[in-house]
């Protein structure tokens, strides 16, 4: 059984858009750069919608709003969530997310953490956050920042603003490759 996680996108409008442009250009997104030695000099490529893991007969979107919650060190905004979608990344795992329109402005980030061995072999454990920042980006730079497996779910946010998808849509990133770039940012490197 594959390795399951849930998140929020969230997004609002980009004031900065210019009017008729394209769904993608209207708009920003809430992303989260992974913490970690693996991510600490990384920025193409190295953010994340804000996820976790979930168990077996837990709801998704409880699982979602807590990890949010837990990444940010702020309550995800009080507002009604739509799933997205349920997307298989490169390593194998689904993540399924919810998103919703708000205007979300925490004071700071404050994220739970997470141990790891580092460096590698040398029998110190240290604590990291699993988040290290977070932000809005205008949509064509959130592509440059995410994770290239999790690219399929700005395409299913671009649909679903524009009303021409259904409710929940399916991605698979499997065009992105055999490398593990599903951005669980708890493990401190990619998933093999």
């Amino acid at each position: 059984m594959p390795i399951r996680s849930a998140g929020i996108l969230l997004y609002r409008p980009d004031p900065d858009a210019a009017a008729g442009s394209p769904v993608r250009d209207r708009l920003q997104v809430w992303i989260a750069h992974m913490g970690g030695p693996f991510w600490a000099r990384k920025d193409q490529h190295a953010w994340s919608i804000p996820k976790g893991e979930y168990a077996d007969g837990e709801d998704p979107l409880a699982a979602a709003l807590r990890e949010f919650g837990e990444e940010m060190g702020t309550p995800a905004p009080d507002t009604g969530y739509r799933l997205l979608g349920e997307f298989r990344q490169p390593s194998g795992k689904l993540i399924t997310v919810f998103t919703a329109e708000a205007d979300f402005a925490p004071d700071e980030i404050t994220s739970n953490t997470f141990p790891l061995e580092w460096p590698k072999g040398s029998g110190r454990i240290q604590h990291y956050p699993e988040i290290d920042d977070a932000r809005w980006f205008p949509g064509q730079e959130a592509r440059l920042k995410l994770v290239k497996g999790q690219l399929p779910i700005l395409d299913a946010l671009d649909r679903h603003v524009a009303g021409n998808g259904s409710e929940a849509d399916n991605g698979t990133g499997a065009e992105n490759g055999p490398e593990a770039q599903d951005g669980e940012a708890r493990s401190g490197h990619p998933r093999p």
